[in-house]
C-alpha cells in the first residue's frame, strides 16, 4: 500500500482545495465575497443571504441587465435562500400569516376550490405567480480563486428557471426542469475574478403537466405551488479533476458480522480540455489506498477500490452502524484526495457507517427487511416538511428527538425529498428512512406525460439517489407510491438505480399492486386513513389494513390538537362548534372534515358537552387509536406482520388531522400511546382474543421476568388478578397468559386491564393500562372504502363519563442540566377513585402555551387509588425555562389545576391538593 505524496501548492491549479477552508464574507450587503483560509479541509460556499426577488410582470429589464453588477434593486424584495417565493413574502410581511385561520385564502392567486389538489389544477393567469419570478446575487470571489474551476451548485428549482450570470445564460427552462433535478455548472469562463459576479436566476411556477410539489390531501397548498429556488445554492472550486458522490457499500460475508468487506466508489470528473492523470488516494482511519488514473476531456468516470483487489477494506472486528436501539450509531470518515502530481486538485471527505440493508419476501408474501442481517419490525411516520419549504434545523433536531422518544425507527418520505441535514441527523440519530416518489399528480399520471418528461423523471432519480446513497439511514427507494409506474419507467428508474449503484433494496412502489418487471412488492396501502376502533388492527387478519404484511400509509385518523394550540391558529370566535375554519385545517378531498371521527366520538363516548369535553375525548381516542394500531403489529411481527407506517409524523402546517405532533411542536394523546405501545420490553393486551403478550423489540433476551395482568370494572372491583414469571427471546413475541370469560362476567358496561412487566430485579419496566367496553363494535367489511371500515354499532364506552371525580396531588422542581433543563414531578392518587387520563403540562408562569420542545417520561396517564408516580421531562438544550415555571394538570375525571414548581435542585416535600 502506497503512502501518500506531500502536496505541493499548485502552481498551475491555483490554490490547495484539501488546505484551505471556503467563507463566505459579507463585502457590502447585498454583495457577497467568497475567500479561502488556511484548513484542512474544503467546503461549500452557501450563496444565502443578499438575493433580491420581484416578479418579471413588474420589472422591465432584460435579463441581461438583471445579471450585470451594479443593476439598482429599489423596490425588489429582499430574501435569502432556499426559499419560494410566497415564503419570502410572508418573510418580508408582505403577506400575512397564512397559517391563521383562512389568511392562506386571502394571498393573491389562491382561488382554487377550497379541498383541491392544485397540482392537478391550471394556476389562473391573473394569478401574480403566474408570471415568472426573478432571484438576483451578486458575489465577489477573492483572488485566491485565480486559475480555479469555480462550480455553481443549485439544490433544487421549481420548476423551470432561465440561469444568468455576469449577462451571459448558463442554463435555460428546457435544460432546467423538474422539482428534484439537481445542477452543477462550471462557471469558470463567465465568473470576474476580483470583482463583483451577478447572478440571476429566472424561476418559472410549475404548471399542471408538470413534475413538480404536491400536497396530496394533506393540506392547502400555496398559490405560488413552491415556486422558485426552494433548496440551497453553493459556490466550490477545483483543480481539473474533480472528486464527486463518494460512498462505501458494505457487505458482511457471514452471519457472525466479525468482518466487513467495504467498497468505496466515487465519481471523477475531468473538467479539463486535456487528458489528465492523476493519483486518487482515499483513506478510512488508519486504512489507506491509491490508484491511479488517465482520464480524457471531460470524461466523467466512476472508479472503484474493491475489497478483493484491496485487502485491506476487508475489516476485521468493524464498528457497525444500527438503528437506535438495535446497537449504537458508530458512523467513520471517507477521505478522498486527487492529485495531479504533486497538486492536489480536489479533496472530499465523507461520513458513513458500516452497514447492510436487505429484504426478502417471506412465507406470505410480506417484505421483510434485515439491518445487518437480523430481522427488524418497521415501525414509523410519513413525514411532511413546513408547507411553504422553510428549514429550520433546530426544529429538524426536535422532530427527530421526537422520532426517538416515541420508539419509533423509521421515517417515510413520499416525495418531499430532504435536506443534507435531515439525512445527516437520521444517520446520527439511528433513523432508518423511506424515500420515493410521491402519488396524486404528474409523477403517477403516466398516460399523460410529454415528450422529455420521462428524461426529466430518471434525471431527477439520478439527483436524488446520488445524494441519498451513501447515508446509513437509507432503508429503501420506492418508484412509486399508490401506483407502480408502467413497465418502461419502472425498467427506466431501475437503470438509474444499477447504474448509480444504489446499495439498498428498491420496490416498484408502496402499493400491493404487482407489476410485470419487479412482481409482488411486498407491501400493501389499503388504508385506513380515519377513525377506526382499537379492535379493527387485530379483528382484520386479511382483509384490509389489519396487522398483517408491511402497511405502507395508514392509521386511525384525526389528531385534534390541545386548545392552546387550536387557539395559535384559529380565531377566538372560531374555536368552538366546529366550523369551516376547522374544516379548513382538516385534509382535503376525502379528508375535508372531521365528521366521520366525531360521529364514532359521539357514539363511543358521547357527545362533547363543550370544547373542553371534545378535547378530552379526541385525546383518548388518538391516545387508544395509535396504542392500538402499533401493538397490533408488534404483536404478530415476523408471522404475518412486518412493517407499519403511520399517516402521518407531522404536519406541514397546523392541522387537525394525521400527526403524532402537532405543527408548534405540541404532543399529546397519540403521541404518547405510541410511544407506550413502541416501548423496547413491552406489556400488551389483545383486542382479538384477550391474550396478554410480551415484546421485546431488542436483540437481546431477557429472563426472569414478571408479568402481572389485573381486570376491574367500573368501580374498581377486581374481576382478575394473575401473575406470570416468563422469559423472552431476543426480539421475539411471548404470550404468557389469556384474562378469561369470567374476569367479563356478569357483563358491566365497562372494564379496566391494568398490566405490568417487571424485571429480574423487581424494576417496573413496562405498565400498559386499557378500557374496555363489554359491548363489541359490528364492521360492515363489504362497506370498506380507502378511508376506513364502517361500524354498524360501535363499542360503547358512555360509562366513563360518570367516572367520580378524583383529587390530584402533585409537586416538582426544575432544575439545570448537562443536557438541558429536567423537570421532577411526583403525582399521588390519594382518593378512592380512578384518575383517567391525567396530562401534565409545562408552562411559564400565567401563560397558556407549553414550553416546547419537552420529552415527557411519560404522560396521559392513569392513577388508581394511592398510587404515587414520578415522572420527569427533559428539555433540549437552550430551551427557554427558568424564571416562573408552572405545572398545569388536568384529566377525565380530574380538575383542572396549576401548581408551581420549584427551580433549583432536589425535590421538594409533598404539599396539598394540586392547585393550594
Amino acid at each position: 500500500m502506497n503512502e501518500r505524496p506531500v502536496f505541493q501548492r499548485p502552481r498551475h491549479y491555483g490554490l490547495l482545495r484539501g488546505a484551505f477552508l471556503i467563507a463566505l464574507i459579507l463585502f457590502c450587503a447585498p454583495h457577497a465575497v467568497v475567500r479561502a483560509d488556511d484548513s484542512q479541509e474544503s467546503q461549500k460556499v452557501p450563496l444565502h443571504s443578499g438575493w433580491s426577488l420581484q416578479s418579471s410582470c413588474k420589472s422591465t429589464a432584460t435579463a441581461e441587465q438583471i445579471s450585470t453588477a451594479g443593476f439598482k434593486t429599489e423596490g425588489w424584495h429582499s430574501t435569502d435562500v432556499p426559499s419560494t417565493v410566497v415564503a419570502a413574502l410572508v418573510a418580508d410581511k408582505t403577506y400575512p400569516d397564512p397559517y391563521f385561520g383562512k389568511n392562506l385564502r386571502d394571498i393573491p392567486g389562491t382561488t382554487y376550490p377550497i379541498g383541491k389538489n392544485f397540482s392537478l389544477l391550471p394556476m389562473s393567469k391573473e394569478s401574480p405567480f403566474h408570471c415568472s419570478w426573478w432571484y438576483r446575487t451578486e458575489f465577489t470571489l477573492a483572488p485566491n480563486f485565480d486559475h480555479r474551476h469555480v462550480w455553481l451548485y443549485f439544490g433544487g428549482i421549481n420548476n423551470r428557471a432561465n440561469i444568468w450570470l455576469n449577462g451571459h445564460q448558463i442554463a435555460n427552462s428546457q435544460d432546467v426542469a423538474g422539482a428534484y433535478q439537481t445542477y452543477e455548472y462550471d462557471i469558470s469562463p463567465y465568473v470576474i475574478r476580483g470583482q463583483q459576479n451577478a447572478l440571476a436566476v429566472e424561476t418559472i411556477a410549475q404548471t399542471d403537466k408538470d413534475l413538480g410539489i404536491n400536497w396530496v390531501d394533506w393540506n392547502p397548498a400555496p398559490p405560488d405551488k413552491e415556486m422558485g429556488l426552494w433548496r440551497e445554492v453553493y459556490l466550490q472550486d477545483s483543480g481539473p479533476v474533480r472528486i464527486r458522490y463518494p460512498q462505501v457499500v458494505t457487505h458482511f460475508p457471514s452471519t457472525s458480522l466479525e468482518q466487513a468487506n467495504l467498497t468505496v466508489e466515487t465519481e471523477l470528473h475531468n473538467a479539463s480540455d486535456i487528458q489528465m492523470t492523476g493519483v486518487l488516494y482515499g483513506r478510512i482511519g488508519d486504512i489507506k489506498f491509491n490508484q491511479t488514473y488517465i482520464l480524457k476531456p471531460h470524461e466523467i468516470r466512476t472508479v472503484r477500490f474493491t475489497p478483493e483487489e484491496f485487502p485491506q477494506l476487508q475489516v476485521k472486528n468493524p464498528k457497525i452502524w444500527w438503528p437506535y436501539h438495535l446497537g449504537e450509531q458508530n458512523l467513520q470518515t471517507l477521505a478522498l484526495r486527487f492529485a495531479v502530481g504533486n497538486d492536489e486538485s480536489d479533496h472530499q471527505t465523507l461520513t458513513f457507517g458500516i452497514r447492510e440493508i436487505t429484504s426478502e419476501l417471506n412465507a406470505q408474501s410480506a417484505r421483510q427487511f434485515y439491518v445487518n442481517g437480523q430481522k427488524i419490525l418497521i415501525r414509523g411516520g410519513g413525514w411532511s416538511p413546513d408547507m411553504l419549504l422553510r428549514q429550520d434545523l433546530d426544529r429538524l433536531r426536535t422532530e427527530f428527538s421526537y422520532v426517538r422518544d416515541m420508539n419509533l425507527n423509521t421515517i417515510r418520505l413520499e416525495g418531499k425529498l430532504e435536506t443534507d441535514d435531515f439525512y445527516n441527523l437520521a444517520d446520527q440519530q439511528g433513523v432508518l428512512i423511506m424515500a420515493g416518489w410521491c402519488c396524486c399528480d404528474h409523477w403517477e399520471l403516466w398516460k399523460q406525460w410529454k415528450p422529455g418528461d420521462l428524461e426529466i423523471a430518471t434525471a431527477s432519480l439520478r439527483s436524488q439517489i446520488l445524494r441519498m446513497r451513501s447515508h446509513p439511514s437509507m432503508l429503501v427507494w420506492l418508484n412509486g407510491s399508490d401506483m407502480p409506474p408502467p413497465a418502461d419507467v419502472e425498467s427506466a428508474y431501475i437503470k438509474v438505480l444499477k447504474d448509480n449503484d444504489w446499495p439498498n433494496p428498491f420496490i416498484s412502489s408502496a402499493s400491493q399492486a404487482p407489476t410485470t418487471v419487479t412482481g409482488k412488492s411486498g407491501v400493501k396501502m389499503t388504508g385506513p386513513y380515519d377513525y377506526v376502533p382499537p379492535s379493527y388492527w387485530l379483528v382484520d387478519t386479511s382483509r384490509y389494513g389489519g396487522a398483517f404484511g408491511f402497511n405502507t400509509e395508514t392509521g386511525p385518523g384525526p389528531a385534534v390538537p390541545i386548545e392552546s394550540c387550536l387557539r395559535r391558529f384559529l380565531p377566538a370566535d372560531q374555536l368552538w362548534p366546529q366550523n369551516a375554519f376547522w374544516n379548513f385545517h382538516a385534509g382535503s378531498e376525502g379528508f375535508k372534515d372531521l365528521s366521520h371521527f366525531d360521529s364514532a366520538m359521539d357514539a363511543i363516548y358521547g357527545a362533547p358537552k363543550n370544547l373542553d369535553d371534545y378535547e378530552l375525548k379526541s385525546q383518548a381516542m388518538a391516545y387508544d387509536g395509535e396504542r392500538a394500531m402499533f401493538e397490533a403489529y408488534s404483536r404478530n411481527k415476523y408471522t404475518t406482520a412486518t412493517g407499519v407506517i403511520q399517516w402521518m409524523l407531522n404536519n406541514a402546517w397546523p392541522s387537525t388531522i394525521w400527526h403524532l405532533f402537532d405543527y408548534y411542536l405540541q404532543p399529546a394523546g397519540g403521541y404518547f400511546g405510541t410511544k407506550k405501545a413502541c416501548e423496547p420490553l413491552h406489556v400488551q393486551y389483545s383486542y382479538d382474543d384477550n391474550s396478554i403478550n410480551v415484546i421485546n423489540s431488542l436483540y437481546q433476551k431477557f429472563s426472569g421476568l414478571t408479568v402481572t395482568a389485573k381486570v376491574y370494572d367500573p368501580d374498581l372491583h377486581e374481576r382478575f388478578s394473575q401473575q406470570v414469571r416468563t422469559d423472552v427471546d431476543a426480539d421475539a413475541v411471548k404470550n404468557v397468559l389469556t384474562l378469561p370469560t369470567s374476569a367479563f362476567s356478569p357483563a358491566v358496561p365497562a372494564y379496566f386491564v391494568r398490566l405490568q412487566l417487571q424485571s429480574s430485579d423487581g424494576q417496573v419496566v413496562s405498565s400498559n393500562f386499557y378500557w374496555l367496553s363489554a359491548k363489541k363494535n359490528t364492521y360492515e367489511w363489504s362497506k370498506t372504502t380507502y378511508r376506513f371500515t364502517p361500524v354498524s354499532s360501535y363499542e360503547d364506552l358512555t360509562a366513563l363519563q360518570s367516572l367520580p371525580k378524583a383529587a390530584i396531588e402533585t409537586v416538582g422542581s426544575i432544575q439545570p442540566g448537562p443536557d438541558g433543563a429536567v423537570a421532577h414531578i411526583q403525582i399521588k392518587n390519594p382518593s378512592d377513585h380512578l384518575a383517567f387520563q391525567v396530562r401534565l403540562g409545562i408552562h411559564k408562569s400565567g401563560q397558556a402555551d407549553e414550553i416546547l420542545p419537552v420529552l415527557w417520561e411519560d404522560n396521559y396517564i392513569e392513577l388508581m387509588p394511592g398510587e404515587i408516580r414520578e415522572l420527569t421531562a427533559h428539555y433540549l438544550p437552550g430551551t427557554a425555562v427558568f424564571g416562573g415555571v408552572d405545572l398545569s394538570v388536568a384529566g377525565w375525571n380530574v380538575d383542572s389545576a396549576t401548581i408551581h414548581l420549584k427551580e433549583g435542585r432536589g425535590m421538594p416535600a409533598p404539599a396539598g391538593p394540586a392547585g393550594h
